[in-house]
């Protein structure tokens, strides 16, 4: 036992009645116990040990073919009112749901092993930190658990001897049946049940089951704000640092932004580029009135497929030791890893992500992945070159401007910045990206996915849009710029017209520029944009002022078409709230409307 906390003792208890495990092994995180963990899985070959010369302290872990990334049709948030969950979330009555999980647990773990895993999401000690519990048969779900969290005894000195405000994460991998895997959210019981599956967005219940669903419901009751968000600082020549948080729905960079390397014109000058966090921020007014945020996570749990030298260097120098690899290829003829765009050369001798032997070169050439497109790294933050000096900061990071982005063709211009903090939440309200060719289905399609949180929202979006509000209220002119950025403009022959990648940092440049007042911008109907000549273009082959002029347009028509169109436009999904959806938002969404018709 690791704890004296009678509220902690009494629930594992409860959940040793339910599974029924012929072993409970609490984790301390101690090496020593870690290590044992890691010997075992090998043993046993639930994990494969890479090479250790090249690829220290990394393991490999395969999952079935059936379980190789999140469910969002199984996923559940149970509120004891179905309103209070929301049109964008699936909902069953927190009574039936545990009437018909529990079943399925009673005696889930008979020959196995029960452990019991304490853990801190955010700094130890950190005021804005919080404290789970996660009892699972996985040993694989343990070594993530490490990496992702900060594990171990060390966990409950944040909830001390008497806090009831600890997270309940009940994992059992069972028979990794399909037709009965469910993972499910009670808010209102600070409780996530999760049953077959081994995959780790699934089953590390700290990460987007925790951090983002039932954090979120927690921010809105206690006045913070947990958001699916990078954490990136700019430390300017003099030593100063600005930071930056940004939502992206997937395929659209986030990762990359996050661990930037800055192009030559500014790392010559002495600018560098830190990361605080890859993927979720917490956020909380400190006692300066200003947003501060902590990344609540301890390492990334990233997507390997087109991660290699070019498009993240950082990235790929983290995954060189303790990492965790899963559902990427083997190289045979050295023990070490591979996927598709790490290198141009696929390994000859490989083993391809469901563990069949097969010529690489053959193989890929023919069509086929020999890593599965979902395939990921589990990497300890620390490993990252650029990770930030305030990443253990427990009072968080201050934030100067919040980020939205998506992928429009046409749309979006490259950068504009919102009227005020209503506006901007407006902005994020309405945000989308277009389907490309890697996705299921129509290239082109819109997708709707405010502030990126569509699929990790624990409550209903339109309090959710309520909260964003109201925060702003409390933080006043304290409040930091929001700015809406698109990377993916596309000429008349489908082709990017702006670098992206490092060269990011042009336009994050501006947005700080905005936040210090050193710059003015041009009023449009949709926000506030850069003068042409206020984007940096030095160095830039190709680009001039009138390539930044095009890219800065602002095309009625597409606005109208965006608002308008049935199904996936702006007034179709906000009809999807009804009274829920903040008189503001209509506001907001009146005001756009009169501006485009004025602009014709």
């Amino acid at each position: 036992m690791l704890t004296n906390n009678k509220h902690v003792l009494d629930w594992v208890q409860e959940m040793v009645d339910l599974c029924k495990p012929d072993k409970v092994e609490w984790i301390d995180g101690s090496e020593e116990q870690l290590k044992a963990l890691r010997d075992e899985a090998i043993a046993t070959g639930e994990m494969i040990e890479l090479n250790q010369e090249k690829l220290p302290g990394c393991l490999y872990h395969r999952t079935k073919p059936n379980d190789v990334a999140r469910v969002e049709d199984r996923t559940f948030i149970c509120s004891k009112k179905k309103e209070d969950a929301g049109p964008t979330n699936n909902w069953m009555d927190p009574a039936e749901m545990h009437a018909m999980l529990n079943p399925m647990y009673d005696g889930v773990m008979k020959g196995r092993t029960m452990y019991v895993i304490p853990y801190s999401m955010g700094p130890i000690g950190s005021p804005l930190a919080k404290v789970g519990v996660e009892v699972t048969d996985s040993i694989y779900v343990v070594l993530n658990m490490d990496i992702m969290t900060r594990m171990g005894k060390q966990a409950f000195e944040n909830l001390g001897e008497t806090s009831d405000d600890f997270v309940r994460g009940l994992h059992s991998k069972a028979d990794v049946d399909p037709e009965k895997r469910y993972i499910v959210q009670f808010p209102e019981e600070n409780t996530i049940c999760s049953i077959n599956s081994a995959y780790g967005g699934n089953v590390l219940l700290g990460k987007k089951c925790f951090a983002l669903r039932i954090a979120s419901y927690q921010g809105k009751n206690e006045g913070w704000m947990a958001e699916h968000m990078l954490i990136l600082g700019i430390e300017n020549p003099q030593g100063e640092t600005k930071y930056i948080c940004a939502a992206f729905p997937s395929a659209c960079g986030k990762t990359n932004l996050a661990m930037l390397i800055p192009p030559e014109i500014y790392k010559n000058q002495g600018y560098k580029v830190w990361t605080v966090g890859d993927d979720i921020a917490w956020l909380k007014p400190g006692p300066d009135g200003r947003l501060y945020a902590i990344n609540p996570e301890n390492g990334f749990f990233g997507v390997a497929p087109g991660t290699n030298l070019k498009s993240n260097p950082n990235a790929l120098h983290t995954t060189e030791k303790g990492t965790i690899f899963t559902n990427v290829a083997i190289n045979e003829d050295n023990n070490t890893v591979w996927w598709e765009s790490l290198d141009k050369n696929p390994p000859v001798h490989a083993i391809e992500w469901k563990g069949e032997h097969v010529n690489g070169v053959e193989y890929t050439a023919a069509g086929n992945k020999l890593a599965h497109p979902n395939s990921r790294f589990t990497a300890p933050a620390k490993n990252c070159p650029c990770v930030s000096p305030e990443f253990n900061n427990p009072n968080g990071v201050p934030i100067s401007a919040i980020v939205f982005g998506g992928r429009r063709a046409k749309t979006a211009p490259l950068v504009y910045q919102s009227f005020d903090w209503k506006h901007g939440t407006f902005v994020g309200s309405i945000m989308a990206s277009e389907t490309t060719a890697a996705a299921a289905g129509a290239v082109g399609v819109v997708r709707r996915d405010p502030m990126a949180m569509l699929p990790f929202c624990g409550y209903n979006m339109g309090d959710y849009w309520q909260h964003w509000l109201d925060m702003g209220e409390i933080l006043g002119d304290k409040a930091p710029k929001i700015f809406h950025v698109n990377w993916f403009r596309t000429d008349d022959n489908g082709h990017f017209i702006w670098p992206g990648f490092g060269d990011n940092m042009r336009v994050l440049m501006w947005i700080l520029a905005r936040c210090a007042g050193e710059v003015d911008a041009v009023k449009t109907p949709i926000g506030y944009e850069p003068k042409p000549e206020d984007i940096n273009i030095e160095g830039l082959d190709g680009i001039t002022l009138d390539t930044i002029k095009d890219l800065l347009s602002v095309d009625v028509a597409s606005w109208e078409d965006d608002i308008y169109r049935p199904v996936t436009g702006i007034e179709a999904f906000y009809a999807k709230f009804g009274d829920k959806l903040p008189a503001e938002m209509k506001k907001q969404l009146f005001n756009l409307k009169v501006r485009l018709a004025v602009a014709e």
